[in-house]
């Protein structure tokens, strides 16, 4: 069985809740209502195959309505299917966790909700995983500035040489080949 094969009972199960599906290239992506996200994605796992989460992400849309959209890229173990599987999110709606159905979503659903500001339900440990508890905004946001916003941390920043520069873990910059600037090549005294 194939991804492909894959769509179409996912269409046969869903109706009108699938809105999309679309190959390219050979990559198959479904597009769901986000009510039927975790039921897809169940399903995907239970029924299909597809054991692997292989990543969580996000889109930001600034100026559409939905603002964001989900993005699940999952895969069976042999690495046979991969499907992608998309929803769109507003900005006041929350998406359901899917730890129940895979675990390693975890991090990936923590992620988002640090950098993007996508909350989610049913998330075990939601709190970020990148910035600081407490930090008000979303760097991942198309309206956030390029430039950074002030803040009351510290800086904790050097400007001293790093402290792994020249050692034996580190590729040193020069015009020889590949091989001789690897660090395992070199010797340490």
């Amino acid at each position: 069985m194939s991804a492909a094969d894959d769509v179409t009972k996912l269409r046969e199960a869903f109706g009108e809740k699938i809105w999309e599906t679309v190959e390219f290239r050979g990559e198959h992506t479904v597009r769901v209502e986000l009510g039927s996200l975790h039921d897809v994605l169940s399903k995907c796992r239970k029924d299909l195959g597809y054991e692997m989460i292989l990543d969580i992400s996000s889109l930001d849309h600034f100026g559409d309505d939905p603002r964001f959209e989900m993005v699940y890229e999952i895969a069976t173990l042999d690495d046979s299917k991969h499907l992608r599987v998309k929803a769109k999110v507003g900005e006041d709606e929350t998406v359901p966790s899917v730890t129940d159905v895979w675990v390693g979503a975890d991090w990936h659903e923590r992620e988002v909700w640090d950098m993007m500001g996508i909350p989610f339900t049913g998330h075990p440990n939601m709190k970020r995983i990148l910035m600081w508890e407490g930090y008000p905004f979303f760097p991942l946001r198309k309206d956030f500035p390029l430039a950074g916003r002030p803040t009351d941390m510290p800086d904790v920043a050097t400007t001293g040489v790093a402290p792994l520069e020249g050692g034996p873990f580190v590729t040193s910059p020069s015009v020889e080949d590949v091989a001789k600037r690897e660090p395992r090549a070199r010797v340490v005294e």
